[in-house]
């Protein structure tokens, strides 16, 4: 009898679901849904005209104008902030996890090709000059410099090995590791750690500064920075992976070394570490006045420019919501860097392979 009364109510139920609407099934859509869906196509559709325009005229061998990878930055972050527009009036449309590691609300995995040739261009678009002066090991120098550098501030040797590992976080975020690179979507910075000219200049002299120092605590770096100075000699410096990393290093960063043992203690994953060393690069006055307040994570800057600035390198850059933000913390600003996070991954990666315990 329970037998019989239970293979009923199955069939009973599997009548009801094959007559039933579909689970989620989308009703017609409002004023609302149907502009972001719209606005969305479009985004999508001019990110692919403008990747398939690219890869033509560097194909044709055309010259490329002015700039070139500005409109495809422009893009791809118009179809990832509509897309957050869309999920954000359609939650049914955010979808699976994507490679790229962004979160699928601001991402549809299916697009995820488009971004693999996007990132194809820009290695063609800022291919180093023909004579940059590469190094045969460019990660190990980076970590080598930043711990040396770190010494001669008078780091613990624990805490030197986290600035080279927050430096070599640097190099992935600046140019996914590569050196020498030129920039698509700016004449004045290049090289390892895209720094201008005068970048380059103040952290020669900062570097002449402590040389005597570093003589000191490491002779074999040093007599590897006078052969890479004697290469450089003549050239723009940023083109020889050595002097770069060395100069940038020393223009915006050494200072802050002193730093790592709070930051350390304030913010223990070495991810965040490096996100606070790149917002240095990005943010460098709010970011020494939030480590300077004693308060670090509940700094709250206001300011209109710092937020352009913020937006300008992806952060609270995707959506109408987050781009109405007037102020942020550094926690909340720390949090919405996860487009840097599959960089800083790959550094640690690559930091292991290079001091292995």
């Amino acid at each position: 009898m329970g037998q019989r009364y239970l293979i009923a109510a199955t069939l009973t139920a599997l009548g009801w679901l094959l007559t039933a609407p579909a689970l989620g099934q989308q009703g017609p859509l409002t004023a609302r849904q149907s502009e972001a869906l719209a606005t969305y196509e479009r985004a999508l559709a001019d990110f692919k005209s403008i990747l398939a325009e690219r890869r033509r005229q560097i194909d044709a061998k055309e010259p490329l104008p002015n700039l070139p990878g500005q409109a495809l930055y422009l893009a791809r972050v118009a179809v990832i902030s509509s897309y957050k527009d869309l999920t954000d009036a359609m939650p049914s449309r955010i979808g699976r996890p994507n490679k790229f590691e962004i979160p699928p609300a601001y991402f549809d995995a299916d697009i995820e090709p488009l971004v693999d040739e996007y990132g194809k261009l820009f290695d063609l678009m800022e291919a180093p000059p023909a004579n940059a002066q590469n190094s045969p090991t460019p990660f190990k120098d980076v970590v080598d410099l930043a711990v040396a550098i770190a010494r001669a501030k008078g780091l613990a040797p624990e805490h030197a090995e986290a600035a080279g590992r927050i430096s070599l976080g640097l190099f992935f975020a600046e140019t996914n590791g590569k050196q020498n690179v030129r920039n698509a979507r700016s004449n004045t910075y290049m090289g390892s750690f895209q720094t201008g000219p005068s970048e380059d200049r103040n952290g020669r002299r900062k570097w002449e500064a402590i040389k005597g120092d570093i003589v000191a605590i490491d002779p074999a770096l040093s007599a590897r920075d006078d052969k890479e100075e004697a290469r450089a000699r003549g050239t723009d410096h940023r083109f020889n992976h050595w002097t770069n990393v060395r100069d940038g290093l020393m223009n915006a960063h050494a200072d802050l070394f002193r730093e790592i043992p709070g930051i350390v203690r304030t913010l223990p994953d070495p991810i965040d570490q490096m996100k606070l060393f790149e917002l240095i690069q990005i943010v460098p006055t709010p970011t020494r006045s939030a480590l300077k307040s004693g308060d670090l994570l509940n700094y709250r800057v206001s300011s209109p420019t710092i937020m352009k600035h913020l937006r300008n390198n992806s952060i609270f850059a995707f959506g109408q919501a987050d781009r109405a933000r007037s102020s942020a913390s550094y926690r909340e600003i720390l949090a919405a860097m996860w487009l840097f996070n599959r960089k800083f991954e790959r550094a640690m990666a690559k930091y292991a392979e290079i001091r292995p315990r």
